[in-house]
């Protein structure tokens, strides 16, 4: 099994990583990616992150069942149409307790997390989905674990989908849990995770300019609201993404009735604010 790895990565990098263009090495990163760790072994990996989360960041999760199901129930039309692309994901979505943070992120395995922050800040219904599909995005497009071949080395990551190497496991879910493979997206991964971002929010019914507004709000408020600096450190946001995100709409044809706070305003109302 070593050895056909081995060969299969060696083939991959002549064909892709050694070449200078962006779409082939990122095809060549999401074969790696898929060969290298299984949906089975990246949900594993979500685990360790989740108790990482819980464990040393002590995080607070959302008690109130009114919250967390208005929050599942807007992500749930929009990880049906993930999963269209990457059937193998079992979606798990937790509402995160911290009204000072805006934020929203994807861990392998597809567990998804919201800060109350995000809602709070959020105006639309469509604002909240953008943000929501493009953390899809990078889940389906195998982000994590291409950070995680770029980060460690194609060595070590083979031996932790081979369960070789329970430390180098160990130390991928602390990372991941205080954001460090987060911080390794690159252009084209963030590129990559707004298209399907824009995608999944339109077949979900929301209107894909959602995720362009919400943008714009960061960059305006980025002074005067530290909580914004969260999101934008992981995701830097400037005109030439937003413009290119306009195009994808328009090249799709990508459109999505639901643009109004509908029930995200009762929602705000029972959140701290503080």
């Amino acid at each position: 099994m070593q050895r056909m790895v081995t060969a299969f990565l060696t083939l991959t990098l002549a064909s892709g990583l050694s070449t200078g263009c962006t779409k082939q090495r990122v095809g060549a990163e999401k074969a790696l990616a898929k060969v290298l760790i299984s949906d089975e072994q990246e949900n594993q990996l979500g685990l360790q992150v989740k108790q990482e989360l819980e464990t040393k960041e002590h995080i607070k999760y959302v008690q109130d069942p009114a919250v967390v199901d208005y929050v599942r129930s807007i992500s749930a039309p929009i990880l049906s149409q993930a999963n269209k692309d990457r059937s193998g994901v079992k979606w798990k979505v937790n509402v995160i307790d911290d009204p000072k943070t805006v934020n929203a992120f994807a861990t392998p395995g597809g567990f998804l997390y919201v800060y109350t922050g995000l809602l709070l800040a959020a105006d639309t219904e469509a604002e909240l989905a953008g943000v929501m599909a493009h953390e899809a995005g990078h889940v389906v497009g195998r982000h994590s674990a291409r950070a995680m071949v770029n980060a460690y080395g194609l060595q070590a990551i083979t031996q932790v989908a081979l369960g070789q190497n329970p430390g180098t496991a160990a130390q991928i879910a602390a990372q991941l849990a205080g954001g460090g493979l987060q911080l390794a997206h690159g252009r084209s991964e963030e590129t990559e995770a707004d298209e399907y971002g824009a995608k999944y929010a339109s077949a979900a019914g929301f209107d894909p300019n959602g995720l362009i507004t919400f943008f714009q709000k960061l960059q305006k408020e980025q002074g005067s609201t530290p909580g914004v600096l969260k999101w934008l450190s992981t995701h830097p946001t400037n005109e030439d993404r937003i413009s290119h995100l306009r195009k994808i709409i328009a090249q799709n044809g990508y459109k999505g009735g639901r643009d109004t706070a509908g029930g995200l305003t009762a929602i705000q109302a029972k959140l701290p604010k503080q």
